[in-house]
């Protein structure tokens, strides 16, 4: 039986998206994204716990987010969890898990940006995945 790997989130934006040009001219737009939890403690207190994820968007859609998103908007997103492995310059072994993402939406734009999260013909602000090259 084949596995599922799917995420979805909805949260806020930690910085504005950083894109860079792959081999190809292949886009890649990576930034951070918050998500929250309040609830209470075991003394009845009120918590919030902020986990924080690493995204990763491609290719137009990609060149999409880094024009249009910006730190502190809430989005939607859907995607997928991918590990990847490197050795630093010292030669110690690292790891980060990303989310690519597939599709997402702008559900709240930050104050400021003008930007409505809809297109010009006024429906919502959707992007899927082309192929991501592994």
């Amino acid at each position: 039986m084949a596995g599922i790997n799917k995420v979805i989130l909805i949260g806020n934006l930690g910085k504005d998206p950083e894109i860079k040009y792959l081999e190809g001219n292949v886009a890649r737009v990576s930034f951070s994204l918050a998500t929250s939890e309040i609830f209470k403690d075991k003394n009845g207190n009120r918590t919030e716990q902020t986990e924080w994820h690493n995204i990763v968007m491609w290719r137009t859609m990609a060149e999409t987010a880094e024009k249009y998103l910006k730190k502190g908007m809430q989005i939607y997103l859907e995607g997928k969890l991918i590990t990847r492995q490197w050795q630093d310059k010292e030669g110690h072994k690292k790891n980060i898990t990303e989310i690519n993402v597939e599709m997402y939406q702008i559900l709240q734009k930050r104050e400021n940006t003008g930007n409505t999260g809809q297109n010009k013909d006024n429906t919502n602000t959707n992007y899927n995945l082309g192929d991501i090259p592994f």
